[in-house]
């Protein structure tokens, strides 16, 4: 009887091991399944809501010489290499600070600066080299976490796009000199929180990237862009974007790609790394705009049709009815309903969905009416 209960004891145990071990198999299937359905993509950390700066009511910029030239590192350890990149007669030497090179991600405060000061140009206003931004506006409008962690990193993203040097004769605002200088010639905390987190930080750009917005040599980012987790992606969004913009595709050959990225692969894993990206888009559809093909040892890249987010559906947006007022005081003597439908016409065709609708509204009224072209009030 003895013998019995403990080989029926051990049967059991071994029927429960089995099946604990098959559902643990099945359970790991699923959810290795899952992770291969989950988006490349970063999640939309902060609500549109609370997108309370100007520029996410226009579109985002980047100055399109750092997009042409490899200026950022793509590494997300501390880089301390010099490295120097050449494409004809231009060249450009990036030099570390004590806290490495600037990285792909810091380029992301450049992103904010030069898109506030476009939305700045547009609107008509003078503009200046030196910025005084929000911290907490920058972190929400950049995807970025907006803990103390978040803080901290925005300093040491500061830190590292002062204390990297570019010697370049690469041509900006139509001036070809040569020239050593930072990305950022200061940044400091005008105010700073009891506990110890950045409220309102003043940015000195340099000459470099402002005589790139004074010419408006700057380009429109999908907003994705910030979504980008990997750094080798952001790069090659960054190059699609210069090089095929409104055209049907652009072929590049793989080392000359693996250069103009600033990647410090070898070729091999330079084109594995590639792959992977391009098999992750197929896959997700995730990569903003553009799409890439590796055929032997050319890259094709191509614009994806119908990508761009639909325009907004103008009967949805209503206007305030104080609005109409300020819009009359903003274009004296001009029909605000007409100047009314030409703006929601214009926003359908740039695809912009405003956060703050009315005043987007009274900011393109007091563009729109210093021109003429509008029926006047009777």
């Amino acid at each position: 009887m003895g013998d019995n209960t403990n080989r029926i004891d051990r049967v059991c145990e071994n029927t429960k091991s089995r099946l604990v071990g098959d559902n643990t198999k099945e359970t790991l299937s699923v959810v290795g399944d899952n992770t291969k359905l989950r988006s490349p993509l970063l999640p939309v950390r902060h609500q549109p809501d609370f997108f309370v700066c100007d520029v996410f009511d226009a579109a985002l910029k980047g100055d399109s010489a750092s997009m042409e030239h490899p200026i950022f590192s793509l590494s997300k350890k501390p880089d301390m290499t010099t490295r120097r990149y050449e494409n004809g007669d231009s060249w450009a030497e990036v030099r570390p600070g004590a806290k490495g090179l600037a990285t792909i991600f810091d380029r992301d405060i450049l992103i904010y600066c030069i898109s506030q000061l476009m939305v700045a140009v547009n609107d008509g206003r003078q503009i200046s080299k030196t910025l005084r931004l929000r911290a907490h506006d920058l972190l929400i409008a950049t995807n970025r976490d907006s803990s103390g962690r978040g803080y901290l990193q925005l300093k040491e993203s500061f830190e590292r796009l002062q204390g990297t040097q570019i010697a370049t004769n690469i041509i900006t605002g139509g001036k070809d000199i040569w020239d050593v200088f930072s990305l950022v010639d200061r940044a400091r905390i005008v105010r700073e929180s009891r506990d110890g987190r950045m409220q309102e930080v003043e940015v000195v750009l340099s000459d470099w990237v402002f005589q790139a917005v004074e010419a408006q040599e700057v380009l429109t980012l999908d907003r994705r862009y910030f979504q980008l987790a990997k750094p080798l992606e952001r790069r090659l969004y960054e190059l699609a974007r210069k090089h095929v913009g409104q055209q049907a595709s652009f072929k590049i050959g793989l080392e000359k790609l693996r250069n103009k990225c600033g990647s410090q692969s070898t070729l091999k894993e330079f084109r594995r790394l590639f792959q992977s990206i391009v098999t992750d888009d197929v896959r997700h559809n995730h990569m903003p705009g553009y799409s890439f093909h590796l055929d032997g040892e050319m890259v094709e890249m191509r614009r994806k049709v119908g990508d761009l987010p639909p325009p907004p559906p103008s009967p949805s947006i209503q206007l305030k009815p104080e609005t109409y007022e300020s819009a009359r005081a903003l274009a004296p003597g001009w029909d605000v309903y007409a100047i009314e439908a030409e703006w929601r016409d214009w926003i359908a065709k740039k695809a912009i969905t405003p956060w703050h609708a009315d005043r987007h509204f009274l900011a393109f009224c007091k563009r729109r009416g210093k021109y003429p072209g509008f029926k006047r009030d009777t």
